[in-house]
């Protein structure tokens, strides 16, 4: 029995067009055996990364990283293609002559080209929701690409339809002259009448012009039973209700018919086993195996690479090695040990020994020019009146953050370890969260792409998916659930973060019932576990709030739109076309990745997070004010830490605006703790979270002399003892 593989599959990153999660997908090409799995998602790369890197989480032997992934994964996108992508002007009677194309990447030149495709098709050819490219591209472009003739919603199908077989031949000669040995008749039966008028033509010039012919099928969903979730998935995108007649003929779904909504013409569009695949062509046997040859044609891709650094200019007299990372770590040792003269009064061999294990440590594991861009870009803030934050987070733990600028805390004063920012046995980036006055943001970002380029800096993309009460509403509108039965059904979800419809319905309730259960693993209250009992007898009925339940599961999870990462900024060392798939967005001027923040700096690229805080916009108008109204000028860098009528408003619980400290949780227990010195409310800071909240009713009672201070060891006294005991 000759093996088959999908090369056409539309994923959930088909914006509610593809219902398939990319982890099922896998499972089931796994179990059936195939070879390998294409993702070819419309007009985007948004799930590539994810995609690729889940095949390598499948490999025949998972304790062994050198061994051969069970599946292999094939990047590809179904690109719209257009006369000009320049042309953003259309009427009722001269639309947008627009059509599909599959291209597969060969090999990593392939997948470069890929990225440049999907990333101008959002750059140039941006025309209402659809990224388009054109021929002037795919003539550019195409080395290490595999094409098809592609669906019927392709330029050769559509040609042959319109315009008859001998300008679909001209059509198709023009696509065998720039592929040539990698370019292939793609044949799909799903049961449509014109699909089977196209394919005859299509065989005969496969046959003509010996061109291989392949077998495929253009999947959105999983399973044959998960077209009913689809069809819902395309209400959701057109606005529709599913009540509303269906138009099965094939068109686009910004194609309007009156009383009509857009559907797929049947239920044939799902991920075929392999059996059903040869059944379909078993008088094309050929077509399931050729698929084959291009799987060996493709090279295995791993889209993770080491950061990129972008390249900052330093001064002639650090230049003094090959390597530019050492010379860069050279400017900062000087920057580094300059800015020490200028924050403590004299260097101590206590404090010249912190500074060179930093030093040591960033130069070991390359990291100098990260500081050095970072701390340029919080100096340019200053000097143009931006306010920024003294620093939060593991980076305070940093000398040379703090001599550099980068910071505004002494970590030899509050004992802050370097080791939890920056550590040789764990490899990862250093992550710097800088804060900026709301409107300051945007002028240091503006600074940023100044100094390195437009085409070097991109905010990231984050992807809005269908969590649990979202995909009840969403279903329950388009089956016409009566609001109020919506609304109530979505309230028994507990409230939970990333809880999902899945755990909820099946998951064990409690301990005695297995393992890993909702009271276990969700922390779900006995008020919230009845909640999911009801939940649960309604997915068990017959009627149409089980119903809704049922598809409201399957399609949980599904990306339902896209939006820009708050703070996240990533600046390349050259343009980001040449390194990862760019989007656009009507919400930013800049270029939009098209790799969520989470895995974005395993393309290779560093992240950084600028966030703009409403507090520091206060302090910085409270300022302003104050010297307006008294002349006075306040330096807070410079305000007493033990300043009592400070102190008296936090044991008020009068923090309302104070970062960090404005919660009623929060004001709750500072009244009760009454702070007298910055240690208190230090501890006060790290204990409020999931967590060691539970430990700060002892250590009220400890600073109160109501509870005996006791340590776990007696050696923990000198690390615990301003904190009466209590780990923080």
């Amino acid at each position: 029995m000759p093996k088959f593989s999908h090369l056409h599959v539309h994923t959930q990153y088909s914006l509610l067009d593809g219902a398939a999660g990319i982890k099922d997908l896998y499972k089931k090409a796994i179990k059936d055996e195939m070879p390998a799995l294409a993702i070819t998602d419309h007009g985007n790369m948004f799930g590539v990364f994810s995609f690729v890197a889940e095949a390598y989480r499948n490999r025949l032997n998972p304790d062994d990283k050198n061994s051969p992934l069970k599946v292999k994964p094939i990047v590809g996108c179904e690109f719209y293609i257009t006369e000009s992508r320049h042309r953003k002007t259309f009427s009722k009677d001269e639309k947008d002559p627009r059509h599909h194309q599959i291209l597969l990447a060969r090999n990593e030149t392939g997948y470069r080209n890929l990225i440049k495709l999907t990333s101008l098709g959002f750059i140039e050819g941006m025309y209402s929701k659809y990224p388009r490219i054109d021929k002037e591209l795919i003539h550019k472009y195409h080395e290490g690409l595999i094409a098809t003739t592609c669906c019927l919603g392709a330029l050769v199908p559509q040609t042959i339809l319109k315009k008859g077989p001998e300008d679909g031949e001209n059509e198709f000669k023009w696509w065998l002259n720039i592929f040539q040995d990698d370019y292939y008749v793609e044949l799909q039966r799903h049961g449509i009448p014109e699909q089977d008028k196209v394919n005859k033509v299509l065989l005969d010039l496969a046959r003509k012009y010996q061109v291989k012919v392949i077998a495929s099928n253009d999947s959105h969903y999983v399973e044959q039973t998960d077209f009913n979730a689809h069809d819902i998935l395309l209400c959701i995108n057109t606005g529709e209700k599913l009540a509303t007649p269906a138009s099965r003929e094939f068109a686009d779904d910004d194609v309007l018919i009156k009383n009509k909504r857009f559907a797929f013409p049947n239920d044939q569009f799902y991920f075929k086993t392999s059996r059903e695949m040869e059944q379909v062509f078993h008088d094309l046997p050929e077509a399931i195996d050729n698929t084959n040859e291009v799987v060996d044609k493709i090279e295995l891709l791993d889209l993770k690479r080491d950061i990129l650094l972008p390249n900052f200019p330093i001064p002639k007299e650090f230049r003094i090695h090959e390597d530019n990372n050492l010379n860069q770590w050279e400017y900062l040792r000087h920057m580094s040990f300059e800015g020490a003269g200028r924050r403590y009064q004299e260097i101590t061999a206590e404090l010249e020994e912190r500074l060179n294990f930093e030093l040591f440590t960033i130069r070991t594991m390359g990291f100098a020019g990260y500081f050095l861009i970072v701390s340029d870009f919080i100096k340019a803030g200053r000097e143009i009146g931006v306010f920024v934050g003294p620093g939060r987070g593991s980076a305070a733990g940093s000398v040379v953050a703090y001599c550099i600028g980068i910071t505004n805390i002494d970590p030899i004063k509050y004992n802050l370890l370097f080791e939890r920012f920056l550590n040789p046995d764990r490899k990862s980036m250093p992550d710097i969260d800088t804060d900026f006055d709301d409107e300051g943001r945007q002028k240091v970002i503006d600074y940023v792409v100044a100094k390195y380029g437009k085409n070097q800096v991109a905010q990231i993309i984050t992807y809005g998916t269908m969590a649990a009460k979202m995909s009840i509403k969403d279903v329950a509108r388009v089956m016409d659930l009566p609001l109020s039965e919506s609304n109530a059904m979505a309230k028994l979800v507990p409230e939970r973060p990333g809880i999902t419809l899945k755990r909820i319905l099946h998951a064990p309730l409690n301990a005695k019932q297995g393992e890993i259960s909702l009271e276990e693993k969700e922390a779900l209250t006995a008020d919230d576990l009845e909640n999911v009992k009801k939940l649960r007898q309604i997915y068990a009925g017959e009627d149409m709030q089980s119903r809704v339940l049922h598809e409201a599961e399957i399609l949980e999870g599904s990306v339902r739109n896209t939006g820009i990462h708050a703070a996240g900024i990533i600046i390349a060392p050259r343009d980001l076309t040449e390194l990862i798939p760019v989007a656009t967005s009507k919400e930013s001027t800049l270029w939009v990745t098209q790799i969520e923040g989470s895995i974005i700096e395993e393309s290779g690229v560093i992240k950084m997070d600028f966030l703009g805080l409403k507090t520091l916009s206060i302090l910085k108008t409270a300022l302003q004010l104050i010297k307006q109204n008294h002349g006075k000028e306040i330096d807070l860098d410079t305000i007493p830490l033990d300043d009592e009528i400070t102190y008296q408003l936090y044991q008020r619980g009068d923090t309302n605006a104070t970062f960090q400290f404005e919660s009623v949780g929060m004001q709750k227990y500072l009244r009760e703790l009454k702070p007298d010195k910055f240690d208190d409310l230090i501890a006060m800071n790290a204990l409020y979270r999931p967590g060691p909240l539970a430990y700060i009713p002892n250590f009220i009672d400890r600073k109160h002399g109501r509870e005996a201070i006791s340590y776990d060891l007696p050696e923990m006294e000198e690390i615990l003892k301003d904190t009466y005991g209590i780990t923080v």
